[in-house]
């Protein structure tokens, strides 16, 4: 860091600052350098002195300036719909917290949380419900996505540790990707990771997982297991492990137990449940037991299952029992989905769990952290978590709710019901950026909280290390942090002095303080040794990595020497077995549902939509059903199609690919209401939660699939945003404005009626092509001569250029009703690159032309790839589709 860039939100200067902080997307956790641009906007880039990504950035994370926006924010509070002062808002909330937890007592009254709250927010969050009001019924979305991870790690260590770092990914010979399509969900790991496979070819990499994705493209090996096996997979390996002697007997015998029992489980199994060809696994075995270094990565495709816990257990059994576990280059590592999933784990933020890894259950540590808040009672039992907080909500058994910084009637599954479940709860409050979440429009008080790009604080990422956010944004109109509203309502609840803080470092001081007490109970979570941070210092944290104890040393790494922290001090190996998904194929629900991330958008899109070229790669929510699958059930390609399940139905594109098994179908987690007619996935998910770590089954649902058949397919484009009135809808911001994908049951009796009713449009001059023969439709509105909006429709998938068709918007004459450009206008196609928004077609005429063989030449030509490298593996694909020759010497 040179002297022109400290780490300070305010450096005193005229010059616009450049301030250090960190990205809000994933759990990686990537540092990030961040300038107002001085028109409202933001600049930035990698911050290369941070360990977690060293200067490199995602697609995502490259566009974050162009999502700091005002446009729809929420900027003072709503109660019953109308604008209201903090004051009235805050009292309205502390008197009927409190009114309901005096008539119905502290279980009646639910937090729902988020990882995307900063630890200082999510520690005065929990201290409120848990340490207050008494009741543990706070609970996360990260019960969504890594609650499994959490068991895992305390049956097996104790605690909630993760051994490794990032570094033993380019320090192993063998990495195994479990259930992780790390290309789009953790792209700066995954570039991290080919770097490594190119400097050291001999890297050996496995891809488990149902699905071919962009990270099977760098594997050596990818294993598409039946959903649900690999408890059956790694207990195979398991066997293996000792039936080719490489146990690490010393190990296991000073520092592990339960081997035997574990060990005779696995042996009992039978791996053919995977559905892999026995030379697959035999390749796999091969290459886990002949390397010692091995990292086993792993993700939401382990998490996300009734039998996630013993999955995660599964692995960590294999890394036990060889020792590898804790060494560079070696041990299981769990990748976070969120930027502070790992934070709101550490202060206690799910409803099992205290602050700093202590339990709930545990009388000793209850009693030492209510004298540590001077609390009047804490809870002696576990709380609600997701799934039954929101059942509980809709049984009339929580009567208040308050939902901060998330999206549960999208995220949950059987949304229906969850949606239904908040609109019926007497009370609830929702803290957000935006009033127009699915959430929100249910809410009785909506309270503006601050963004990104305006908070201070910290954040942990998925290898420990504590990184500062901080607030570069000025706040805008009367919104407020969360760690504020919370401790007013606090103070207004009647507790001031416990919730009297000024400032975030106030925050962070007092939980470095608490963990103190953690570390005297012998737990691995202590950073006492930040607890004497003063505010000049706190500002200018560097990235930390826990433990910081104030005596003793930090660590590095977990468990190479032992030290778990189990009572016996000592690993624990469960013993386990196979258990297929709850819910099986029938004929009326022929197919498993598999959900996940695509690359360009983050959870429910708040964010990310508002970026123009994030939204072009994959612009609408789609099904990837098999080809065979696509032609039993008679979907053509751009079809849409009816997903359906006994807890509902949504409407999305077929894409048809054998990147998905037979028999299996995949859609993405991210529509919504406010972008989609009928695409929140959660509405066909089944709740049906692992026993251990109540996190729900988000890979295994069985759905039906058909094509839907509409009368009219269509595509329109428009300088404003749209409002459309038609059964299948999918609409993303453009570079001119909007963009939207059609779909109906009924044809208009007039295009131009229903063209100007979309578009909102009454005025102005319309050009309108039918034929009626054909089924086409298309109509040009303009003002003063200049294109507004067009709208293209037709009996089967619109065939239309629609970068082209967008980038008509604001010029003059009917030529864009053609759909095409013309030959002097080259259409660049459906975007690859978002980093450089380069098109299919770019890319393809490129290929051709200079006749390109590699990726890399690629990149030197046209750019693409060489930004955040998250499209490399489709530029791959382009290229060998192509079959394009060598060229001549």
């Amino acid at each position: 860091m040179d002297g022109s860039e400290l780490p300070l939100a305010q450096k005193g200067s005229a010059q616009a600052p450049v301030v250090c902080s960190t990205c809000p997307y994933c759990g990686v956790g990537c540092g990030v350098k961040l300038s107002p641009d001085g028109a409202g906007g933001l600049q930035v880039r990698g911050d290369q002195t941070h360990p977690a990504n060293y200067g490199r950035l995602c697609s995502k994370g490259s566009a974050l300036g162009e999502t700091v926006d005002l446009d729809g924010r929420l900027l003072h509070p709503v109660v019953d719909g109308a604008a209201a002062s903090w004051d009235s808002a805050l009292d309205l909330v502390a008197e009927r917290f409190k009114a309901t937890i005096a008539e119905h007592g502290p279980d009646s009254v639910a937090f729902y949380v988020s990882g995307q709250l900063l630890t200082e927010d999510y520690y005065v969050a929990n201290k409120l419900m848990k340490g207050f009001i008494g009741s543990a019924n706070i609970d996360t979305n990260s019960r969504l996505c890594m609650a499994s991870t959490v068991a895992g790690h305390k049956r097996a260590f104790g605690t909630d540790t993760v051994p490794g770092r990032y570094t033993d990914l380019e320090e192993a010979d063998t990495v195994v990707l479990v259930g992780s399509n790390l290309a789009w969900c953790h792209p700066v790991l995954y570039q991290r990771l080919a770097a490594a496979k190119k400097a050291r070819p001999g890297l050996r990499v496995v891809n488990i997982d149902p699905r071919r994705t962009a990270t099977s493209d760098l594997a050596d090996l990818h294993l598409s297991v039946e959903p649900g096996s690999d408890v059956a997979l790694f207990n195979h390996l398991l066997a293996q492990i000792v039936r080719r002697d490489v146990v690490d007997a010393d190990y296991v015998a000073r520092h592990v137990s339960g081997f035997d029992a574990a060990i005779a489980a696995a042996a009992g199994g039978d791996v053919s449940v995977t559905g892999l060809h026995p030379d697959e696994i035999a390749e796999f075995v091969d290459s886990w037991i002949g390397t010692e270094k091995v990292v086993t990565v792993f993700s939401q495709g382990v998490n996300q299952s009734t039998s996630g816990s013993d999955k995660v257990n599964a692995i960590i059994n294999c890394h036990l029992a060889t020792g590898r576990v804790g060494r560079p280059g070696m041990g299981p590592f769990s990748v976070t989905g969120q930027p502070n999933a790992m934070g709101g784990r550490e202060v206690g933020g799910l409803a099992n769990m205290l602050a700093c890894h202590l339990d709930i259950e545990n009388a000793d540590h209850r009693a030492a952290v209510q004298e540590f808040w001077s609390a009047p009672e804490m809870p002696t039992n576990a709380g609600l978590k997701a799934v039954d907080m929101f059942r509980a909500a809709g049984e009339g058994k929580i009567k208040a709710l308050w939902v901060m910084c998330t999206n549960p009637a999208v995220s949950l599954p059987e949304a229906n019901s969850v949606r239904d479940a908040i609109a019926a709860c007497d009370f609830v409050v929702v803290s957000d950026m935006y009033a127009t979440t699915d959430t929100a429009r249910l809410a009785d008080v909506i309270l503006p909280a601050t963004g990104w790009a305006e908070k201070d604080g910290t954040v942990t990422n998925s290898e420990r290390c504590i990184s500062r956010q901080r607030g570069v944004m000025p706040i805008p109109g009367a919104a407020r942090h969360d760690w504020n509203i919370i401790a007013d309502v606090g103070r207004r609840m009647g507790w001031a002095q416990a919730f009297d803080y000024q400032s975030p470092s106030e925050i962070f001081r007092e939980y470095a303080a608490l963990s103190g007490i953690a570390g005297q109970f012998g737990r691995d979570f202590d950073i006492s040794g930040l607890s004497d941070l003063d505010q000049q210092a706190y500002d200018a944290l560097q990235p930390t990595y826990w433990p910081v104890p104030k005596q003793g040393q930090a660590g590095d790494r977990f468990f190479a020497e032992g030290g778990f922290f189990t009572p016996d001090r000592k690993g624990r190996m469960l013993a386990l077995t196979h258990r297929a998904p709850v819910a099986s194929p029938t004929a009326e629900f022929p197919f498993r549902l598999n959900t996940g991330r695509i690359r360009d958008q983050w959870h429910t899109m708040t964010r990310t939509a508002k970026s123009a070229r994030l939204s072009q790669h994959l612009a609408e929510p789609f099904l990837e059903i098999h080809p065979l699958d696509a032609q039993g059930t008679g979907i053509e390609p751009a079809d849409i199609v009816r997903v359906e399940s006994p807890y509902g139905a949504v409407l999305l594109r077929a894409l048809i690919t054998d990147r998905v098994r037979r028999g299996s179908v995949f859609a993405p987690m991210h529509w919504t209401s406010e972008f989609a007619s009928s695409a929140r996935i959660g509405t066909v998910i089944r709740a049906e939660t692992d026993p251990v770590s109540g996190q729900p089954e988000g890979k295994a649902s069985v759905v039906s699939v058909a094509p839907a058949k509409p009368a009219w397919y269509g595509f329109a484009v428009s300088a404003d945003r749209m409002a459309p009135d038609a059964a299948y809808w999918a609409m993303i911001p453009s570079n001119e404005g909007w963009r939207a994908e059609l779909a109906d049951f009924d044809r208009p009796a007039d295009w131009e009626a229903f063209a100007r009713a979309l578009f909102g449009q009454t005025d102005g001059e319309a050009v309108v092509v039918e034929d009626a023969t054909r089924g086409l439709a298309r109509v040009a509105l303009f003002r003063d001569g200049v294109l507004t909006a067009a709208l293209f429709t037709d009996k089967e998938p619109v065939q239309v250029a629609r970068k082209y068709a967008c980038s008509a918007l604001g010029a003059a004459g009917a030529g864009v009703l053609a759909g095409r450009p013309g030959a002097d206008q080259p259409d660049p196609g459906a975007t690859v690159c978002a980093c450089f928004d380069i098109g299919i077609n770019t890319i393809i005429a490129a290929i051709a032309e200079r006749h390109l063989t590699t990726v890399e030449q690629i990149g030197e030509a046209i750019q693409a790839g060489t930004n955040c490298g998250s499209c490399r593996p489709e530029l791959a694909t382009i290229l060998a589709g192509m079959h394009v020759p060598q060229a001549a010497e």
